[in-house]
């Protein structure tokens, strides 16, 4: 008698670490749906079956777990992976550009979770795994609107992962540090610049750049995400990276003045 192999749902899988997430789950066994904007675009992964999707939009959402679910009857484990970085002082972005990261970081998430949690439910089990970030648990001067999505997310998961126990299903969150994927490139530059944070605002942009190039591979990454979806008892949280674990242990035991301190000279601010 054949096995039906488990159904992984990966976003953002067409690069980074979305990709590394999709491969690792096939080689787990997973039968992997891969998502991407334009999926007739996307590089061919074996294993992988790639679909069109908005995360920024319902229609799009809504369509693409119905057909999910048409195709393989069901979907064990969500990888909400889909997202975008934005850079530059809070000032400096306008709500209507941060309420476009928000719409795909955070609500993009939501909306996927919204439409993917009642065939869980109705088929009694299966995980949703975030992929946030340790700027999700740290400040990140010159990307305070990133950050902010990553707090939010971190807050979301840890408050639904509760709602969901008793009906068989699990929230998890993936922290990666830095990663090298094309993340500094395809961050939004903020939309209402001003002259007073330029020079920082260059100075962080090679801050993160030096970072970038030490960074994790995105295989890192995936081996939590594919340790999220397995682990017979899954943690809460699942730190990717030395890195990641490092700050992630520092940011609880470390005392806030000298926290601070260490933020302003990792990221050279003056005072």
């Amino acid at each position: 008698m054949q096995t039906i192999p488990p159904v992984a749902l990966v976003t953002g899988a067409s690069s980074g670490i979305g990709r590394a997430a999709a491969l690792a789950l096939v080689d787990a066994g997973f039968a992997v749906v891969g998502t991407s904007r334009n999926a007739a675009k996307a590089k061919a992964l074996a294993g992988v079956t790639f679909l069109d999707l908005d995360v920024s939009s319902d229609e799009s959402v809504r369509a693409l777990v119905e057909e999910v679910i048409e195709r393989f009857g069901r979907i064990d484990v969500l990888v909400n992976n889909a997202g975008v970085g934005a850079v530059g002082a809070g000032e400096e972005s306008s709500i209507d550009q941060a309420r476009e990261v928000f719409d795909i970081n955070v609500f993009g998430l939501m909306r996927m979770t919204n439409t993917v949690v009642p065939y869980m439910r109705a088929q009694g089990g299966g995980r949703v795994v975030n992929v946030s970030s340790v700027l999700g648990l740290i400040p990140a001067p010159f990307m305070a609107v990133y950050a902010a999505t990553k707090h939010a997310v971190e807050g979301y998961s840890e408050s639904v992962d509760h709602e969901l126990r008793e009906h068989g299903v699990r929230m998890l969150l993936v922290e990666p540090a830095y990663t090298s994927t094309s993340f500094e490139a395809s961050s939004l530059a903020p939309d209402s610049p001003l002259p007073v944070y330029a020079a920082q605002r260059e100075v962080s942009r090679d801050v993160l750049a030096n970072a970038l190039r030490n960074a994790d591979d995105p295989d890192v990454v995936a081996k939590a995400i594919v340790a999220a979806a397995t682990d017979a008892k899954p943690k809460l949280r699942y730190t990717a990276g030395s890195m990641a674990g490092r700050v992630s242990l520092l940011r609880r035991i470390v005392p806030a003045r000298a926290f601070d301190t260490q933020i302003r000279k990792l990221n050279r601010l003056a005072g």
